[in-house]
């Protein structure tokens, strides 16, 4: 999947032994010369990165030192994340402890001034999970360079690590010249409602005629919800304002019902190039989107849909359930198309006036950008996903719907003062 670490982020005493247990039949070592020192040294240290996925994996937490903290990119190619050592060091080792979306070709780079860059290790053909490589070279600044992902999603590591020697303990430093990350966002946290096998946008109207949904905001909707009734109701949401509906098919385990213990609606500025976020529109009132695909035969039918597991960064992310160690949590994500056609709030298929960018643009069929929705859930199972079922079905038939509610003032604002000029804010709609 992205607040200083999110909710679903946070950590866990005694994780880092643990998952290292756990990491050991992913774990590839190669062998250090003999003698050489073994001093981590970018822990703690200031990082940046080429882009984040969101305020919740910045570039600092992939050097905490903390295994339930990530940084995660863009998703795009190429990507890179450096770390300023705070004075020229020997390199001897460098550690990455990759989340499932893991580069398939990327080199390691140290530099003097963080400006030119001499290539210590290459890698063409990675597999992910925790690469131990010995290198060498010297420089204050440490860089991995991604060129090629190995998933659609962006690269992730839990933990960058760079071991070596330096000539003292290194003194306060800033970073390097290069790229601010900066991050377009707003956010509600709106906790599980109610369940009813209803949905007042594929089937208005008709109770029972749907599968099994929980829904999440306000508090009243059914099969009869209208725009009306929302704007009149309560929500779940933190802010209170934002009554907009929320729901997904029901996970069972065991054929019994269970519902998210986390559930964030992120609201982003991301996926499209910076002169395209700074003219984004609010999303409208009444406005109806469906993002995934609940008829999905296969996991190849459903790219949208990613399920992956909370604190195991070993466990591959994946379009249909995984199978998450104990002591952990399934988390799915799902993030709906940003390009409104700018005229209809619904259409007979109740995706076709919405769409996904382009190569960071919105085509010109859909012109109109407007804030992505990330949908981001936490179900607190673990397990053999054998048990698991969605209503809709596996768990690649997984998908969300969205029936926007917010006060058009409140969108508005949260628009120009946190999407608009890129800027992380919280629940309040306030950096």
């Amino acid at each position: 999947m992205r607040r200083a670490s999110r909710k679903f982020r946070t950590r866990r005493a005694g994780a880092t032994g643990a998952l290292i247990v756990l990491l050991a039949g992913y774990l590839t070592v190669t062998t250090l010369p003999a003698g050489a020192a073994d001093t981590l040294l970018s822990q703690g240290r200031p990082a940046t990165a080429s882009s984040t996925e969101n305020g919740g994996t910045p570039a600092a937490a992939a050097v905490d030192g903390d295994n339930g903290t990530r940084w995660s990119s863009g998703f795009t190619d190429p990507q890179w994340i450096r770390v300023d050592l705070g004075g020229t060091a020997t390199v001897n080792r460098v550690v990455l402890r990759w989340e499932a979306a893991y580069a398939r070709a990327f080199t390691v780079q140290t530099s003097a001034d963080g400006t030119t860059w001499t290539t210590i290790h290459t890698t063409t053909n990675g597999g992910g999970g925790v690469q131990d490589l010995a290198v060498s070279g010297t420089g204050r600044y440490v860089r991995v360079h991604t060129t090629a992902r190995a998933t659609s999603y962006g690269v992730s590591l839990w933990e960058f690590q760079v071991y070596g020697t330096t000539g003292g303990t290194p003194p306060p430093s800033t970073p390097p010249p290069g790229p601010i990350v900066r991050v377009a966002e707003f956010l509600a946290e709106c906790p599980y409602s109610h369940r009813l096998p209803d949905d007042p946008i594929i089937f208005p109207g008709l109770p029972g005629a749907s599968h099994m949904h929980s829904f999440f905001g306000s508090r009243v909707t059914n099969a009869h919800t209208d725009l009306d009734d929302l704007l009149g109701s309560t929500s779940t949401c933190s802010p209170g304002v934002d009554v907009s509906s929320y729901w997904v098919p029901t996970l069972y385990v065991n054929d019994v019902p269970v519902e998210p213990t986390g559930t964030t609606f992120y609201y982003l500025g991301e996926g499209v190039r910076d002169d395209i976020i700074a003219r984004t529109q609010p999303l409208p009132l009444g406005l109806r989107i469906v993002a995934g695909n609940a008829r999905a035969t296969g996991p190849g039918d459903n790219t949208i849909a990613r399920w992956s597991c909370l604190h195991a960064g070993h466990v591959g992310s994946s379009t249909n359930f995984v199978n998450c160690p104990a002591g952990t949590m399934l988390e799915s994500y799902l993030d709906f198309p940003q390009c409104w056609n700018g005229r209809d709030l619904d259409s007979p298929d109740h995706k076709s006036h919405m769409a996904y960018p382009v190569a960071g643009a919105c085509p010109a069929s859909h012109p109109v950008p407007v804030p992505k929705l990330r949908q981001v859930l936490r179900y607190p199972v673990n397990g053999d996903p054998a048990r698991f079922r969605l209503a809709s079905g596996p768990g690649y038939t997984m998908h969300g719907d969205f029936f926007n509610a917010w006060p058009e003032a409140e969108m508005a604002r949260r628009v120009n003062d946190c999407i608009r000029p890129i800027i992380k804010c919280g629940v309040n709609g306030r950096p």
